[in-house]
């Protein structure tokens, strides 16, 4: 395939050190040997590095650089690939990508340069998915999890649990085809439903672990909830280390919801301040208790503050009860002041003066039992593969129904193929001539 000659700035744009300018393509590097003095790019070898000028169409120079050839296929792209490190100023950045443009290059669109990588079978879908989010990584979990990716081994998960039915599908083949075929097992419902039911269990492992995967990618949504004056947004405050929320001794201050994010241990937190739920005639307040209400719905982690210098009230009660059955940590905020109530898995601080604010994080960490993850788990996080497993999952549970109720092997493969498609959907790796190329591949019927 073909295609144009791209150029685009790759570092933040900004006042820095220096800029880089990616270059790819068929002419990549005539194009910015037409504008370069120094060195001839055409003729100096790849992976390496020249010292010299752009010079502007009255041959004039617009800054001194440093230019990296990579040629094809080493790059990559697997095009001729040309990176130039300008001055890191916003003009100068700009007058040099303009003068690329000048000599006939494209600005690329966004993520073009990876998409190029891709078309080229230099990595896949899957790889392609975890550059972004190796940049976009929250915290250091997230980025190995995106190295993960990047490095192939979730293409490797998802390609193992290909070839399994796979190897389902060629046997199928071959018994409704090759009748004749003495030497192939005859692949019955019988001998398929146990290895489908093996199969459908992998997915469900993986599903288990995903949870925990997303939850490293995205953050965890946690809510912080309490009666009103119990210091919710004083720990928020402790928690990030700044004054983000409004604290007075005025019960109901916060009216509405605020959300801020923390790392705790390599784990990210999308933190949210609710307002104090409780029984109000206040038209505002009450829109406040309504919101907080949902964000004890939608939060995988709810920390429940109560003020264990008083007496536990019937509104501490019911948030008990309404958080019982959450992921939850109970906090005893006040400490300072007294301790009237004590609960057994109660954690006891002080917001104000940060004492215990350790134990928190500490709880927090265990709770979620993300920091006992080792150095080569290796969790789905993408909200599309997590999908495709889903639905790969749907499908292997039609084939058992399938065969419980005695439908013909013929018609029991048409949803183990879908299975297979849909997993290397995620890879992008399905076509469906793909299938038949695999088969004859896997399963010899010239022997």
């Amino acid at each position: 395939m073909i295609l144009d000659t791209i150029c685009a700035i790759s570092t933040a744009y900004g006042t820095a050190g220096i800029s880089v300018i990616r270059v790819t393509g068929m002419e990549a590097i005539t194009k910015v040997n037409e504008i370069f003095k120094g060195k001839d790019l055409r003729k100096v070898k790849s992976h390496t590095v020249s010292y010299g000028y752009i010079l502007d169409e009255d041959n004039k120079t617009l800054d001194e650089v440093m230019v990296a050839v990579f040629k094809a296929p080493r790059s990559f792209t697997s095009e001729d690939m040309v990176e130039i490190s300008t001055h890191g100023g916003i003009l100068v950045t700009n007058q040099v990508l303009k003068r690329l443009l000048s000599v006939g290059l494209r600005l690329a669109n966004p993520g073009e340069f990876t998409e190029r990588a891709f078309v080229h079978g230099r990595i896949d879908l899957a790889e392609s998915e975890a550059v972004m989010d190796l940049i976009s990584a929250k915290n250091e979990k997230a980025m190995k999890l995106a190295m993960h990716g990047l490095k192939g081994d979730t293409s490797n998960l998802i390609k193992n649990l290909r070839e399994k039915l796979l190897a389902i599908i060629a046997v199928i083949e071959v018994n409704i085809d090759y009748p004749e075929y003495d030497d192939t097992e005859e692949m019955t419902n019988e001998i398929i439903k146990p290895q489908i039911i093996e199969f459908k269990k992998d997915l469900e492992e993986i599903l288990k672990h995903a949870k925990k995967g997303r939850m490293i990618r995205e953050g965890v949504k946690t809510a912080i909830v309490g009666k009103p004056n119990v210091g919710k947004s004083s720990l928020l405050n402790a928690l990030l280390d700044e004054e983000r929320a409004i604290v007075t001794e005025i019960a109901g201050t916060t009216r509405d919801t605020i959300e801020a994010n923390i790392n705790i241990g390599g784990i990210t937190l999308n933190l949210i301040d609710t307002a104090g739920i409780r029984e109000t005639s206040d038209i505002v307040e009450k829109i406040g208790v309504k919101r907080s209400k949902k964000a004890i719905d939608e939060a995988e982690l709810v920390i429940l503050v109560l003020d264990m210098s008083d007496e536990l009230s019937k509104e501490d009660e019911e948030l008990l009860e309404l958080t019982k059955n959450k992921l939850r940590i109970v906090v005893g905020n006040k400490k300072d002041l007294g301790k009237k109530t004590i609960l057994k898995e109660m954690i006891s601080l002080s917001a104000l003066s940060k004492e215990g604010l350790n134990l928190l994080e500490e709880a927090i960490i265990k709770k979620l039992e993300l920091n006992e993850l080792g150095d080569d788990f290796n969790y789905l996080s993408n909200a599309r593969h997590i999908q495709k497993i889903e639905e790969t999952k749907k499908l292997m549970k039609e084939v058992i129904n399938s065969i419980e109720i005695g439908l013909p092997i013929d018609m029991v493969e048409i949803d183990i193929k879908k299975g297979w498609q849909t997993l290397g959907e995620i890879i992008g790796e399905y076509h469906p001539e793909d299938l038949i190329e695999e088969l004859f591949s896997k399963f010899c019927l010239g022997k």
